[in-house]
């Protein structure tokens, strides 16, 4: 099977390289290769290589920044996976899409399921919506992954901001009321794959058969924390093995620490449909960070 991946040097493209090569040969692209916000470029670079999957690692991720340049930010997010969708039918292929649990607004206490009304609360959560709704309308099989708080060894993540500003603060001042479930980005890797091994076999020279399971699914950590819990532990892990002296980490408020696009506050998404359909357990969010962090 032929797997055409975007967003190859991504946190989550990147960990995809590997983790997909046990299912078929993936041609990995940059934005040098397939320019996201081309419409164009994107159908020459599915028609040239004529995949039989489609994945999509690639986003625009900037939260902050698609305040003030939305464009971008829905070209990237919102119509670059619908294209890639058409193409998809066209050739007879099938596509993976990664979003987000920015689509909904955080105000559900209990943990959101595939079944909620998404209601996003900025523009990129909106974008991200877009190409969900993109992807499901062009009448092709697909997987859609929403996912929370992706960090891993690769790109810009709350880990590596952590790692760094611990080195040149005393304190940090760390939010205390968003809630969702920080997941790593080779999680999400291998259990995309895990699922394409359960879906491909035995169609490893043809497109995956995913007809039948074919449809939304949350693919996060499992259990959830606020970002300065987050902070705590990945400090708590790191702390012994660099034998460093530790900023104080201060909770506070989202009120406390503006920012030009407003974030949800309870994100924390259900897997329990993914776990069902699959049979597959989501680890713990505490464990894949003492893994990461290694």
């Amino acid at each position: 099977m032929k797997i055409l991946l975007t967003g190859k040097n991504g946190q989550v493209g990147w960990e995809l390289m590997r983790s997909l090569a046990t299912i078929g040969h993936v041609a990995g692209l940059d934005r040098s290769m397939m320019d996201l916000s081309d419409p164009d470029s994107i159908r020459s670079a599915i028609r040239d290589l004529k995949p039989n999957l489609i994945v999509n690692a690639a986003a625009y991720t900037a939260v902050d920044k698609a305040e003030s340049e939305p464009e971008p930010a829905f070209a990237v997010n919102g119509a670059a996976p619908g294209v890639m969708a058409e193409e998809a039918k066209r050739i007879d292929a099938a596509i993976i899409h990664y979003s987000t649990d920015y689509v909904f607004d955080g105000t559900k206490k209990a943990p959101y399921t595939e079944e909620d009304t998404p209601n996003p609360v900025n523009v990129y959560g909106r974008s991200k919506l877009a190409g969900e709704q993109a992807v499901q309308a062009a009448d092709v099989p697909y997987y859609i992954f929403r996912t929370s708080w992706v960090y891993g060894a690769r790109g810009n993540n709350f880990l590596g901001t952590m790692l760094k500003l611990a080195k040149e603060r005393d304190e940090l001042r760390i939010v205390k009321d968003q809630i969702s479930a920080p997941t790593w980005s080779r999680t999400i890797a291998e259990i995309t794959a895990q699922i394409l091994a359960r879906s491909c076999l035995p169609h490893l020279s043809g497109p995956p058969n995913i007809m039948e399971t074919s449809g939304l699914y949350n693919l996060c950590a499992a259990g959830s924390t606020s970002w300065n819990a987050f902070a705590r532990a990945i400090f708590n892990i790191t702390g012994p093995l660099q034998g460093d002296k530790q900023p104080r980490i201060t909770p506070i408020a989202t009120s406390e620490y503006p920012t030009p696009a407003r974030r949800p506050l309870h994100t924390h998404l259900s897997t329990e449909k993914l776990e069902k359909v699959f049979g597959l357990t989501c680890p713990d969010w505490c464990d894949m960070l003492a893994l990461c962090l290694e």
